[in-house]
C-alpha cells in the first residue's frame, strides 16, 4: 500500500510541476539593443530575435522584418475579469536589411489605450 501511495504522490508532484511551466517569453526591449545597424547580419538577427512575425520586401535587395510582442499583467490574464484591469502593452522591433546587413533598427512601445485621452476634449466636436 505504501508503494502505491508513493507512486501516486510522485505522479501528483510531476503534474503540479508540469503545470508551472510556461512558454518562453520574448523581451523585445532588451533584445533590440543586441542588433546594431551596420554591424549585425541576418544570421545575427535570427540568433537574437528568432524568426520574424512578418517580412516585407522593400526592393530587390532590401527587406524589412517585424517582431511584435503583447504583454499582459497576471491580473489581465484572469478570464472575464482581466479586461477590467489596465490596458495591454505592445512592443515592436522593425529591422531593415540591405542585402545581408542591418541598416536600420527601430523599437517602439505603446499601450492599447494610449490615444484615448483625445476623446475627452471638446475641440474634436464640430461646432455650427
Amino acid at each position: 500500500m505504501t508503494t502505491m501511495i508513493r507512486v501516486v504522490s510522485c505522479f501528483l508532484v510531476l503534474i503540479i510541476l508540469g503545470a508551472c511551466s510556461s512558454k518562453p517569453v520574448r523581451h523585445l526591449a532588451s533584445d533590440a539593443s543586441l542588433v546594431k545597424a551596420g554591424v549585425s547580419t541576418k544570421e545575427d538577427v535570427l540568433t537574437y530575435l528568432g524568426d520574424p512575425d512578418s517580412q516585407q520586401m522593400i526592393s530587390a535587395t532590401s527587406e524589412r522584418w517585424v517582431y511584435n510582442e503583447e504583454r499582459q499583467s497576471a491580473a489581465q490574464k484572469v478570464p472575464f475579469l482581466g479586461k477590467m484591469f489596465s490596458s495591454k502593452n505592445y512592443s515592436r522591433i522593425v529591422v531593415t536589411f540591405e542585402g545581408e546587413n542591418v541598416v536600420e533598427v527601430r523599437f517602439s512601445s505603446f499601450d492599447s489605450d494610449e490615444f484615448d485621452w483625445s476623446d475627452d476634449y471638446s475641440w474634436q466636436e464640430k461646432r455650427q
